[in-house]
C-alpha cells in the first residue's frame, strides 16, 4: 500500500489496557499514515502522535479532523467503580466519540464491546452466531453500558460512517480485572445445577489483532472474537486444580441479588449468570478472513490464573484468603453470606 492510500487512525484510551496494546500494534505495523493516541494522560508508546483530551469533552471533534477510522477502547470495566459513575463515564464517552466522528468525517469507527450482550442462558446454542440477537438484561452491570452503547450505535449517525462492533469472549490477560477473572480467585467454583460449563476466552492479544483487522476493513458489521471451541467444567477444574459445587440456580441468584441490593457485592445477580451459563460465540467474520487466535482456551485460562495468583475473591468482591477459604467452604449459601460479613468486616476496619 502507497503513503497516498495509508490512513490516518486514532485509538481513544491509548495511554493504557487493550488501547495501549493496540496503539503500539498499530504504530510498529507500517499499516496506517499517521496513528493518533487519545488518552486524558499521555502515554509512552512511541512513534504516535499524542494528543490529550477527555474523550467526553464534545470539542473532541476538533481533534478528529484529520482522521480516517477511528477505534474507541476507553471503556471502565473495573468491577469496583460506582455503577452509576461508571454508566455515566461509558455511555457519555462512546455518545461524544460516535457522535463527533460522524461530524468530523471519520469514515469508519471500530466499537469494543463484548460478547456478554448476547446474554448468557441455559439455552443458548453453542456457538452462538455473531447475528444472534442481544439478549443481555439491560440493567445496571457493564454489560448493561454495552447494551445502551450499541443502542446509540445502531443509529443513523452519519450515512458515510462504518460501524464495525468487535465483541470479545472472556477476556483474560495482562491488566484484565473482571466479575468473570474475578470468579476464577475464589477456593471453588459455582455451576448452576443442571447446566454443564461452557467456558470459552478471548486473550487480549487475540483481540487487539482482531481490532486491527477491523480497523483495516478485513471485517466489518458485528465481529466476535475468541478461542476456538471451549472447554468443559472438567477441564476447568483439571487446569485450575480447583473443585466445582453444584446448587440451584435460583438460590444462588436470589441469594446474591439480594446481597447487591445492600451494597455488599459489587455486580448485580446477573453477572453471575456469565459464569454458570454458556455464552460461547462463533467467529466466522474472522475465520473467513484468514485470522486464527494465537491462544487457545486452555492456555488463556492459564494466564488469568498467573494473573490473578495471590487474589481471593467471593461473589465478585476481594476478600482476604482465609475468609475466601471459610466462605466458600460449605457452599454457595455460606459464601454470600461469608462475602457479606467479610465486606462488613472490612467496612468496620476502615471506620477505625
Amino acid at each position: 500500500m502507497s503513503t497516498a492510500e495509508k490512513k490516518v487512525i486514532a485509538i481513544t484510551g491509548a495511554a493504557s489496557g487493550t488501547g495501549h496494546a493496540l496503539t503500539a500494534r498499530l504504530a510498529a505495523s507500517g499499516a496506517f499514515a499517521k496513528v493518533i493516541a487519545l488518552d486524558e494522560e499521555r502515554g509512552d508508546v512511541p512513534g504516535v502522535t499524542w494528543r490529550v483530551v477527555d474523550v467526553r469533552d464534545p470539542l473532541l471533534a476538533q481533534r478528529l479532523s484529520d482522521v480516517d477510522i477511528l477505534v474507541h477502547t476507553a471503556f471502565d470495566r473495573s468491577p469496583d467503580t460506582d455503577p452509576r459513575e461508571r454508566r455515566t463515564y461509558n455511555v457519555r464517552a462512546a455518545q461524544t466519540v460516535l457522535a463527533s466522528a460522524a461530524g468530523s468525517g471519520v469514515q469508519r469507527v471500530v466499537l469494543l464491546s463484548s460478547a456478554a450482550v448476547y446474554g448468557a442462558s441455559a439455552a443458548n446454542a453453542v456457538p452462538l452466531p455473531e447475528d444472534a440477537p442481544m439478549a443481555a438484561e439491560p440493567d445496571s452491570s457493564i454489560i448493561g453500558d454495552l447494551l445502551e452503547i450499541e443502542e446509540f450505535a445502531s443509529r443513523p449517525l452519519h450515512p458515510s460512517m462504518q460501524i464495525t462492533t468487535v465483541r470479545p469472549a472472556a477476556l483474560a490477560g495482562p491488566g484484565i480485572d473482571t466479575v468473570v477473572t474475578r470468579h476464577f480467585e475464589a477456593p471453588r467454583l459455582l455451576t448452576a445445577k443442571g447446566v454443564p460449563p461452557r467456558w470459552q476466552f478471548c486473550h487480549v492479544e487475540d483481540l487487539v489483532s482482531a481490532l486491527e483487522l477491523a480497523a483495516l476493513g478485513e471485517v466489518s458489521g458485528v465481529v466476535a472474537v475468541g478461542c476456538d471451541g471451549h472447554l468443559t467444567g472438567e477441564e476447568v477444574e483439571e487446569i485450575t486444580g480447583k473443585r466445582s459445587f453444584e446448587l440451584p440456580a435460583a438460590l444462588t441468584f436470589g441469594t446474591a441479588q439480594r446481597l447487591h441490593r445492600l451494597g455488599l457485592t459489587p455486580a448485580p445477580a446477573t453477572d453471575l449468570y456469565y459464569v454458570v451459563y454458556p455464552w460461547v460465540v462463533d467467529c466466522a467474520q474472522l475465520r473467513a478472513a484468514g485470522w486464527k487466535p494465537a491462544h487457545d482456551n486452555a492456555s488463556t485460562l492459564r494466564a488469568l490464573l498467573a494473573e490473578s495468583t495471590g487474589r481471593h475473591a467471593v461473589v465478585g468482591r476481594r476478600v482476604g484468603g482465609k475468609e475466601a477459604t471459610m466462605a466458600t467452604a460449605a457452599g454457595a449459601t455460606v459464601a454470600v453470606i461469608g462475602a457479606a460479613a467479610a465486606v462488613r468486616r472490612a467496612r468496620k476496619k476502615r471506620r477505625i
